[in-house]
């Protein structure tokens, strides 16, 4: 079995312009505490998150127990523990909860969960603690925490992201005695930090800066590289008071190579013929209030070097030296070695002198106004809004879609209503009816029926809102001079589709009936037109009648959409926010480091969700009910049971939205031009027939088109499932779309 459980080779990773990491090369030997060091954003975090295979590399390869981090990501992360920099677990849950769910995302049965719990609270010492929320917890136990959360599946490796980063000494070192005990027992551990002494606890570590690895070795051999304590040369450290001062008095004279604070200390690179004396007294103390003594490089002192090293090449434009590796022969002549030189008294900065008499003599005058930094708020907001491609496209594309839907897309004149005619005549007065419908423009004859089954669904399905049945002895009647009576069913569900065609239907019997009692008149065939007892009449009589709100009650045509509207909010709204916030808290990237599956993931999210929302729906639907008086004329259980399928596909919506959006501000943005057109266009408000074509087809893309369609139906129409199985399948097919849509955008890798 191969010692080495980290490889990388020529590791590198590129964001756009930026080079985050490049061609770095190194081994892990198994059971080692291996350091990387470096600065802030020098790329240490990106170097384990590309281990991890949660951000894959843009060159070079490198594997984890030997599986590949690009071809083999999901299997390190059964194998492998991982600690990010910031504290990344749940605060609202307690420290129990926390580690119950990290073992159960391993997979660990509960026997064998509650086994490693014991094991877990008793390495970390945090037993004590065990019912306590993880999010009032202090730095210290935050960590023992993450760790032990990171443990909890006995890894054989384990990632630590600067473990130590804000938290008090006593802390740091009881982590690290923590750490030590895992080594001992065989655990490979990968440490970043930037704390010198936490790098003198590692059994070898790399320095990382500006994206290169400059060195790589044990720490003994790297405090005696040539370059960090040069021929010729040797180290002090001064105490004296007022260090601050001296040093910048220290730097300044001949023989000083370098000179940086240790606490209340000075350490100084000097000349080997500088004497302590000397010194003391170039400095101008008095040498009893001085204390000089030799001492060896730190780590801070190699670090240092190579550093100021690399910026000098990087500065004059040299190119970049390979990593100083000391396991290998002839380090000496690497180049980094020779062109790694201390800094002399050319690179010291000017006298104090200088700098006070140059700010002097830029001294102004200063007043305070009410206005100042008016310009740099204002440039800095505008930079915000430029690097928004979200808020842009919020600020300059929304209010055109707006301006468009109102504008173009909705007509309030109601023309063309869906008719459904039953003529049981079939003769040519008959006809001249249906034509005079027609010619109207109200009225569009979407059905010409032949049974009376026929007639009823398509009522109920809401395929037609009106419904026209003609006698079979209509052209009889009218030839004879007899009152007929013709049948109008209108669907009140909708009061301002059922008040056009209720007008339109009475005008229509008035006008073919003056048209009949005139030509009538003209020929002086007969007399005018009588009803069944007699008298005068109108040739025709149309017989409105409103179906399913005869009172035409505004409330029962708006409830039962503003049902589906509010339900999609409060679901996308949710389910949007609690993913981005997850990521805007860290937890979703410590969730990719484990092997829950994308699916899992996604539906595991969904599920608590989605029985949320049913039990709104029940809510909803109950103030429906109870308070504005709009009962449920279908089958309850059919509208739960397809209340619950746009739950889910709404769900979906927010899932979708979380892929997209980065921040909860952005997925707020989405959101709500998720809702715009699921309020304008789904006919929730204003009737989609009279919508220009291509945006009525649009409207099949809503899911709330058909949600809406199958609450008036199942609640004002009595509709079955018979009924609404174009609205069924039209929902079916935007769920499953956005769920895919929502899984396959997915990615358990950070951009």
């Amino acid at each position: 079995m191969s010692r080495q459980v980290i490889e990388a080779r020529q590791l590198t990773r590129h964001f756009d312009n930026l080079t985050a990491v490049q061609d770095v090369s190194f081994e892990v030997e198994r059971a080692a505490i291996f350091g990387l060091l470096g600065p802030n954003g020098s790329g240490k975090s990106t170097i384990i998150r590309m281990l991890c295979g949660v951000l894959p590399p843009s060159g070079g390869e490198a594997s984890v127990l030997g599986f590949d981090v690009r071809t083999e990501a999901e299997q390190i992360k059964r194998r492998i523990g991982y600690m990010s920099q910031k504290f990344s677990l749940y605060p609202d849950l307690s420290v129990r909860e926390n580690l119950e769910f990290y073992g159960r995302v391993y997979g660990l049965v509960e026997s064998r969960l509650e086994a490693r719990i014991a094991d877990v609270l008793e390495l970390t010492a945090i037993g004590n603690r065990v019912d306590q929320p993880a999010g009032t917890l202090s730095g210290g136990w935050k960590q023992r925490l993450a760790l032990g959360c990171a443990l909890i599946h006995e890894p054989k490796v384990v990632f630590l992201d600067e473990p130590t980063a804000g938290i008090d000494p006593v802390a740091r070192r009881q982590l690290w005695d923590l750490l030590f005990e895992l080594s001992g027992r065989g655990v490979t551990l990968f440490v970043t930090t930037h704390y010198m002494d936490e790098a003198e606890r590692c059994s070898s570590v790399g320095y990382i800066y500006l994206a290169r690895l400059l060195v790589l070795g044990d720490t003994d051999e790297l405090k005696h590289l040539p370059e960090v304590t040069p021929p010729g040369a040797r180290r002090l450290e001064l105490l004296v008071r007022r260090p601050a001062e001296g040093l910048r008095r220290l730097r300044a004279l001949d023989g000083v190579l370098d000179a940086t604070l240790f606490g209340d200390t000075i350490h100084v690179l000097v000349a080997e013929e500088v004497s302590e004396a000397s010194l003391v007294e170039q400095l101008g103390v008095d040498p009893h209030e001085a204390e000089t003594r030799p001492i060896a490089p730190t780590l801070e002192d190699v670090f240092v070097t190579l550093t100021g090293a690399a910026d000098r090449r990087r500065l004059a434009g040299e190119p970049t030296v390979p990593t100083l590796r000391l396991d290998q022969p002839g380090r000496a002549a690497d180049p980094a070695v020779r062109d790694a030189e201390p800094r002399t008294t050319d690179d010291a900065p000017a006298p104090l002198r200088q700098a006070e008499a140059t700010r002097e003599g830029r001294q102004t005058t200063l007043t305070g106004r009410s206005t100042d930094g008016f310009t740099a708020i204002c440039l800095k907001e505008f930079s915000h809004i430029r690097r928004q491609p979200v808020t842009l496209f919020f600020l300059l594309v929304v209010p055109v879609i707006q301006t468009l839907i109102f504008g173009y897309a909705i007509d309030t004149q109601i023309e063309h209503i869906p008719t459904v005619v039953y003529n049981l005549d079939g003769r040519r007065y008959s006809r001249y009816l249906v034509d005079a419908m027609v010619n109207t423009r109200k009225f569009e004859v979407c059905a010409s029926v032949q049974d009376e089954e026929s007639f009823r669904r398509a009522m109920t399905s809401g395929r037609a809102k009106v419904g026209v049945k003609i006698p079979p002895d209509y052209s009889d009647r009218i030839v004879r001079g007899k009152q007929v009576q013709v049948q109008v069913l209108i669907d009140g569900s909708d009061s301002q589709v059922a008040t056009t065609a209720l007008n339109a239907a009475n005008l229509l019997g008035v006008s073919m009936s003056v048209r009949i009692a005139k030509t009538a008149a003209e020929t002086a065939h007969g007399g005018p037109s009588r009803d069944p007892t007699g008298r005068p009449a109108l040739p025709i009589e149309m017989r409105p009648r409103l179906l399913y709100n005869p009172d035409l009650e505004s409330s029962r045509f708006f409830v039962p959409g503003l049902v589906g509207i509010i339900l999609q909010l409060v679901t996308l709204f949710l389910t949007s926010f609690a993913i981005v916030g997850e990521r805007e808290r860290g937890t979703l990237e410590q969730l990719f480091v484990t092997p829950v599956g994308r699916a899992g993931l996604m539906f595991g999210k969904l599920t608590p969700y989605a029985v949320l929302g049913l039990v709104a729906t029940l809510i909803v639907l109950s103030v429906m009910v109870y308070i504005f008086g709009v009962p449920v004329h279908g089958s309850i259980l059919l509208l739960l049971a397809l209340a619950s399928l746009f739950v889910v596909c709404s769900l979906g919506l927010g899932l979708l939205v979380s892929t997209l959006a980065k921040t909860q501000v952005a997925a707020l943005m989405f959101a709500f031009m998720i809702m715009l057109p699921s309020v304008l266009l789904s006919g929730f408000v204003f009737p989609r027939s009279e919508m220009p074509q291509v945006i009525y087809f649009l409207t099949f893309a809503i899911p709330a088109t058909y949600f809406i369609e199958i609450l008036r139906g199942v609640v004002l129409r009595g509709s079955d499932f018979l009924d609404l199985i174009p609205s069924v399948a039209g929902l079916g097919i935007c769920c499953v779309v956005i769920l895919f849509l929502s899984i396959f955008r997915f990615r358990k890798q950070l951009d």
